[in-house]
């Protein structure tokens, strides 16, 4: 596999609209030769005859049944509350929206 310039990454960065250092440039060419490189050893995995999937583990649910238990009553849970209105808390508006 070809390697990356200092060039190929600072082209890969302008296509991506991110600014990098001389310094981060440098960094990244490193970086990024041992992610390809990476790639390059997994795509010379033997797959013949694996099927495809989604995880390389059986996914199993763990659950568990629902049991009604007591809470924290609205009284208690706005007891600290700067605000509450209604039952409920009370925060300041952030969007400008109706």
């Amino acid at each position: 596999m070809a390697e990356l310039s200092r060039d190929d990454v600072a082209h890969l960065a302008g296509l991506a609209r991110i600014d990098l250092s001389d310094a981060e440039l440098d960094k990244m060419v490193g970086e990024l030769g041992v992610i390809l490189e990476s790639v390059a050893t997994v795509q010379q995995s033997p797959i013949e005859g694996v099927e495809p999937m989604s995880h390389p583990m059986p996914l199993v649910n763990v659950t568990r049944p629902d049991v009604v238990r007591p809470s924290l009553g609205a009284e208690a849970a706005l007891a600290g509350a700067p605000e509450a209105d209604q039952q409920r808390f009370s925060v300041p508006r952030i969007l400008d929206e109706d």
